[in-house]
């Protein structure tokens, strides 16, 4: 069968690979869409041995599981899986797919897993509620912006910083107030979110209330965090900061895409699908998500 391979120069090419076999408990899905996440592409820099991308799909089910778990054979799924997911087969735990209703493509679908679980539980860890003011940067990617809905279905207010006023059209509709430069930001947030790293904690971290908290899930600049020592001795700011990671929940991957689908379905939640390609433009794609010409998400048609 097919699958998108690393070509051992940072991106991939589309090789041939053993179909996959299914377990007990494990559904055999047919791809028919993908979504390519940022993160994905700097692991294909030095891909370890054997591994092949591919994280976020949707399909339909061809065989269901032996246990009779999970959704029968012809149910049009999203899954998310930790790897090998970019093939025409993918062999899926039950408890990490969700059956779509007919209103919900598997197109949009494709795009919903790792940044809308990344975004539903942040805003778990947040602590959103009515009122809650939230400053987060690298907003205008996909986690931004499902964080930016789901931000305002609960009533907080959002401030996100952008690379610039056309990355951040889309979350001003979802109702964040957005700003280009994060010394912009006023001080005295209840939370502040970073993703982007070097010295971005620290300046996020000065502008939240000692009360509050900080909350670090990735370094998308590629520049390690750096804080100053100072900020914690010298009685100017005092919220604490905590590490995020999306898989650290206790909480089934199905649960969660179930409420994201059920969110889309219900028209609360609007993917942002920046452009909707080919699996033969799978190494262009890579290419323009790691220069940041993509806003919200890509995803790929397998077909």
């Amino acid at each position: 069968m097919r699958a998108l391979i690393s070509d051992d120069a940072g991106s991939v090419t589309i090789g041939y690979v053993e179909e996959p076999t299914h377990g007990q408990r494990q559904a055999l899905i047919e791809v028919q869409a993908i979504s390519i996440n940022r993160g994905e592409t700097f692991l294909l820099e030095a891909p370890a041995p054997r591994w092949r991308p591919g994280k976020d799909i949707a399909g339909v089910v061809i065989e269901s599981a032996a246990d009779g778990s999970g959704p029968a054979a012809g149910t049009r799924v999203v899954a998310h899986v930790g790897e090998a997911g970019w093939a025409d087969l993918v062999a899926v735990d039950t408890d990490r797919m969700v059956a779509l209703p007919d209103g919900v493509s598997v197109e949009v679908a494709a795009a919903l897993p790792l940044a809308g679980l990344t975004a539903l539980r942040l805003g778990r860890a947040a602590g959103l509620a009515p009122g809650t003011s939230l400053l987060v940067t690298g907003a205008s990617g996909g986690v931004g912006h499902y964080l930016a809905e789901i931000a305002a279905g609960c009533g907080a207010l959002m401030t996100a910083v952008v690379a610039s006023t056309a990355r951040g059209g889309r979350l001003r509709e979802f109702g964040a107030t957005t700003l280009l430069d994060l010394e912009d930001a006023r001080s005295g947030f209840d939370v502040g979110l970073d993703s982007v790293g070097g010295n971005s904690l620290g300046k996020l971290r000065r502008r939240v209330t000692p009360e509050g908290r900080v909350i670090w899930f990735g370094q998308a600049s590629r520049e390690p965090a750096t804080l100053d020592f100072f900020d914690w001795v010298n009685g100017t700011v005092g919220a604490p900061v905590i590490s995020f990671d999306y898989t650290a929940s206790d909480r089934p991957i199905g649960r969660d895409l179930a409420t994201l689908v059920g969110l889309v379905g219900s028209g609360r939640l609007h993917p942002v699908l920046d452009e909707v390609r080919t699996i033969a433009d799978a190494a262009e794609s890579i290419a323009a998500l790691r220069e940041r010409r993509i806003v919200g998400n890509l995803v790929l048609k397998w077909g």
